[in-house]
C-alpha cells in the first residue's frame, strides 16, 4: 500500500462532456444553472456555448484518486477550478506523488484538456502507511 515520492497515477481519460452529459448531471446534482444547460445564457454571459459545471470534473478527479487508494484512506481533497470545461471536451486525470511523510501522501491532482489547459488543480493527502491496525479495512468496510 506504500508509495513513494514521483510516483505517477496512470492518467484517466474521462468521457466526453457533452450536451447529455451536462443534463444528466445537472439532473443528478441539482445544480441547474443555465450556464450549463442553455446557450443563450451562455452567449450572454460571454461565453461561445454551455461549459461543463466544475463539480462534474471535480467528481471524476475524486473517483481517480480513490481508484488509486481506497476512500477511507483518503483525508482530504483540496480543489481550485482554474478554467472552465467546454462542451463536448474530453478531460483527463492526471497525478502524482509529491511527497510522502509519516505514512500520508501528498499528490498533486489535475484535470486537463486536449490544448493542456487545466481546468482543476488540486491536492490530495492520502494515508499510504501500514494497514494492518485499520480494522474498517480488515473487514471489508471501506
Amino acid at each position: 500500500m506504500a508509495a513513494d515520492p514521483g510516483e505517477i497515477l496512470p492518467p484517466r481519460d474521462l468521457p466526453v462532456f457533452d450536451r447529455e452529459t451536462l443534463r444528466e448531471f445537472a439532473a443528478a446534482s441539482g445544480d441547474r444553472n443555465p450556464i450549463h444547460l442553455d446557450p443563450a445564457v451562455a452567449r450572454g454571459a460571454g461565453y461561445p456555448d454551455v461549459f461543463a459545471h466544475g463539480m462534474l470534473s471535480a467528481a471524476h478527479l475524486a473517483a481517480f484518486v480513490t481508484a488509486w487508494r481506497p476512500q477511507a484512506r483518503l483525508r482530504s481533497l483540496r480543489i481550485r477550478f482554474t478554467a472552465v470545461t467546454p462542451l463536448d471536451a474530453q478531460p483527463t486525470c492526471r497525478g502524482h506523488v509529491d511527497a510522502v511523510e509519516d505514512g500520508v501522501a501528498t499528490v498533486s491532482l489535475s484535470v486537463t484538456l486536449a490544448d493542456g489547459t487545466r481546468s482543476i488543480d488540486a491536492v490530495a493527502l492520502v494515508d499510504v502507511g501500514d494497514d494492518h491496525h485499520r480494522p474498517s479495512e480488515r473487514h471489508g468496510l471501506t
